[in-house]
């Protein structure tokens, strides 16, 4: 088992004040799970992706629950910006349940994966463009430190597992239905932001 290994969302305990910077942390760590999938094999790539599945999980939820909220009303254009990014995690999220139905040791496991990968960079490089910049420059630091926090918070109260204590094979392998994964992330997020 490698030592080098990415860190569960919110393992990092960093102080996370600007919800930018917070989120462009975990883009990085998503490529460096997408790297640790790939270059595994076995038991460790099924605990890779089983991190990169809750990472995900968290990060486009919290976006869809705090970002996209502020972006809508935040800046001109904001709403063809979420709407654009919507369309986008639609198809991550498609590819990411059917990859969610695959043992890690399927022959078609790979070439899913990275087209997962492909769809969520490219996401990420125009979420970053067209979303996290107009962010910044439109709000002040007690807003981008709100945002932190309540996705710090979620990030939290995240299940690692979608039913804990059922260890189903393939299912648990990618924490079980990925819809199931965002919903209770969902719950959350809007939890940790006074909603729930």
């Amino acid at each position: 088992m490698s030592e080098l290994k990415t860190p569960h969302a919110g393992d990092d305990l960093a102080k996370d004040d600007d919800v930018v910077s917070l989120l462009m942390r975990q883009h990085g760590d998503i490529r460096n799970l997408f790297d640790e999938v790939e270059a595994t094999t076995g038991e460790e790539r099924r605990d890779a992706f089983r991190r990169l599945v809750r990472l995900l999980a968290v990060h486009e939820t919290a976006e869809e629950e705090v970002v996209h909220p502020f972006a809508r009303k935040g800046f001109p254009g904001g709403e063809q910006v979420v709407k654009d990014r919507l369309a986008e995690e639609k198809a991550a999220k498609e590819t990411l349940s059917a990859l969610d139905d695959m043992d890690t040791d399927d022959p078609k496991f790979m070439p899913q994966l990275l087209k997962l990968r492909q769809d969520v960079q490219e996401h990420a490089r125009a979420e970053e463009r067209y979303e996290f910049t107009h962010i910044r420059r439109s709000t002040d630091v007690t807003n981008l430190a709100a945002m932190a926090k309540a996705i710090k918070a979620a990030e939290a109260m995240a299940p690692t597992r979608p039913h804990p204590g059922v260890e189903s094979g393939a299912k648990n392998m990618a924490l079980g239905p990925v819809a199931a994964l965002m919903d209770r992330t969902k719950d959350a997020v809007r939890q940790a932001m006074g909603k729930g």
